[in-house]
């Protein structure tokens, strides 16, 4: 009855699934179809405005996942660009006499921080070439009014608000929950900064993890509030002591103070663009939003036979996961790139927080294989932490911008037992049988013994001495120092440059370029990977998980132990060279 019952429940489920995924999948190829059929070339009016308004998010590759896909089914503009497809639009249009001026539109903001960076940097450039930016928002988030700073002019809706209060984050802290729970984790780690997992054997924040979080976030606000202060003419000690006093919040107190220049309705600002573009009929405002500029304009140059290559390092290191920077995934694409002999040079782009250190020196080993036959340039992003600053020690040249967070020079392992707790509210009692004093250890139930902690102890100090050697050669330091800056300590990119971490604060544009000079190209194209998929790929991946959605569903006994399993893989001795945190600032 019991198999019955399991067998009605999986034909029904899968019947349901199947019948919706097959309705999901017709729509997207009945779309994909139908968007061949029309005229895909976009189409830049003679003379336009390029609008600037972040609702297109603005990712590293510029992909979407399998789910957005699912989402916008209707092939429309919402698909995220990426960063160097944005930055390029924006330089293009500095000196396109097409584009009479940038509009910023700001009310939403769909973008990193260090991303964010590059933007600016880029949006600096056109001002220098004397392109006009004016922005705009009904109100101004911290984030947008950074970007805003570089305008020309900066409108705020009349009743609008731009409460600035500086950059903050707030950690939680497990410990107390989970010895209610009943279960335990130890913590082994090299590095007095190296936070990872903290919050699961502490109460509070340590003293030097605070000591650095402190830091970096200051060097972030440091990093903001010199660029806003020098945009807008006042002094970082008067902009800071406003902020301290919030006295940043209306839009009186902004114009009050010179951050803001006019507050205006919409109909006002309407008015203002008409007579900035020289019509009379806001309905004769060509507007060419940063999708479209950017599809129309930012091209591979085919005719060039010698390439840039740039590698996307994107996300957690792993050595097999469905996403991230995985061993499968990226070692042949650093394969693929070291024998194609039309790419010169390489750019990887670092945006990773770290992960698995033996996943870290696989890659790094290829990736130094490649670098044996062509300049290897590293352009860091939101994060280049741990595993991710790994990967990047032995290159030609580090860039990075101000906000990227890096370094966090140190490695950690970690046990987690729930014997207690399955005992105290599960009355579930586990036997151990092994052929030796320790070979249950790390089995997710039982604590580590003095021994055992001291067994995984020596292998995070042997990662450890592994990582400082190879920071020490890559950069051309005394071992000693690099351990000084190490410590699992967290640096943004402006502290990394300081402490010789990193050779020059830029974007991904300077990073190419740099590549393209080592190689002594000046005619080039610029190709990216991984390769980006399909809206039409990434469904079909979505619908292959179906049939293991029926079977987990259908099978829930099993389901269990593969949570079971993967739980005690994840334990078996893995030593990590990661970030601590994923930090989402509050701006």
């Amino acid at each position: 009855m019991k198999d019955f019952l399991k067998t009605t429940l999986a034909v029904v489920v899968g019947t349901c699934i199947t019948l919706t995924a097959g309705f999901f999948f017709f729509i997207a190829i009945f779309g994909a179809i139908a968007a061949l059929g029309e005229s895909s070339e976009p189409v830049v009016p003679a003379n336009a405005i390029l609008k600037v308004d972040f609702s297109n998010p603005v990712t590293e590759l510029g992909e979407e996942d399998a789910m957005a896909a699912l989402q916008s089914l209707n092939f429309s503009s919402t698909k995220p660009i990426g960063i160097l497809k944005t930055v390029k639009a924006i330089e293009n249009a500095a000196t396109d006499p097409a584009i009479k001026f940038i509009y910023l539109n700001l009310n939403s903001m769909n973008i990193g921080m260090a991303n964010m960076e590059e933007v600016r940097n880029a949006l600096e450039f056109a001002k220098q070439q004397g392109k006009g930016i004016v922005s705009y928002a009904d109100n101004y988030s911290q984030g947008a009014y950074y970007l805003a700073s570089v305008s020309d002019k900066i409108y705020l809706n009349s009743d609008g608000s731009a409460p600035i209060v500086g950059i903050g984050s707030s950690m939680m802290f497990f410990k107390d929950l989970l010895d209610k729970l009943g279960i335990q984790v130890q913590l082994i780690r090299h590095g007095k900064f190296k936070a990872a997992a903290e919050q699961f054997i502490a109460s509070n924040i340590s003293k030097e993890n605070y000591q650095q979080n402190k830091e970096m976030i200051d060097s972030i606000w440091e990093s903001w509030a010199k660029e806003i202060c020098s945009s807008r003419g006042i002094t970082v000690e008067e902009f800071n002591k406003l902020v301290d006093n919030l006295e940043l919040f209306s839009g009186e107190s902004m114009v009050e103070h010179g951050l803001i220049d006019e507050l205006v309705s919409k109909d006002q600002m309407a008015a203002i663009m008409c007579t900035l573009f020289g019509v009379e009929e806001d309905d004769d405002l060509q507007f060419v939003s940063l999708a479209t500029y950017a599809d129309a304009k930012v091209k591979p140059n085919l005719s060039a036979k010698e390439k840039v290559a740039v590698i996307y390092a994107d996300g957690e290191i792993t050595m097999d996961a469905q996403q991230g920077l995985t061993v499968k995934k990226f070692y042949p694409i650093i394969r693929e790139v070291n024998r194609d002999s039309s790419i010169k040079a390489v750019v990887l782009r670092v945006n990773s927080p770290g992960g698995d250190a033996q996943a870290a020196e696989i890659l790094n080993k290829e990736l130094q294989l490649l670098r044996s036959n062509k300049p290897l340039i590293i352009s860091m992003g939101e994060y280049a932490a741990s595993g991710g600053y790994w990967i990047s020690a032995k290159s030609e040249k580090i860039f990075a911008d101000n906000t990227t967070l890096t370094g966090s020079i140190g490695v950690f392992s970690m046990s987690m037992n729930y014997g207690k707790g399955l005992k105290q509210h599960l009355h579930v009692n586990t036997a151990n049988i092994g052929s030796n004093a320790h070979s249950t250890m790390m089995n997710g139930v039982d604590p580590l013994d003095a021994k055992e902690v001291a067994f995984m102890q020596g292998m995070v100090e042997d990662i450890y001495t592994k990582f400082t050697a190879l920071v020490s050669e890559g950069r051309e330091l005394p071992v000693e120092y690099v351990d000084e800056v190490g410590q699992g300590r967290v640096w943004t990119g402006a502290d990394a440059f300081r402490n010789k971490l990193v050779d020059e604060i830029g974007g991904l544009t300077d990073a190419i370029q740099y590549a393209a000079a080592c190689a002594d190209l000046t005619d080039y194209r610029i190709e990216e990977y991984p390769k980006a998929k399909t809206q039409v790929e990434q469904i079909l991946e979505l619908l292959q998980g179906a049939e293991a959605s029926v079977k987990a569903i259908a099978n829930p006994e099993e389901s269990i132990r593969e949570i079971y399993s993967s739980i005690l893989e994840e334990g078996q001795f893995k030593v990590y060279a990661r970030h601590p945190y994923c930090y989402e600032f509050r701006y």
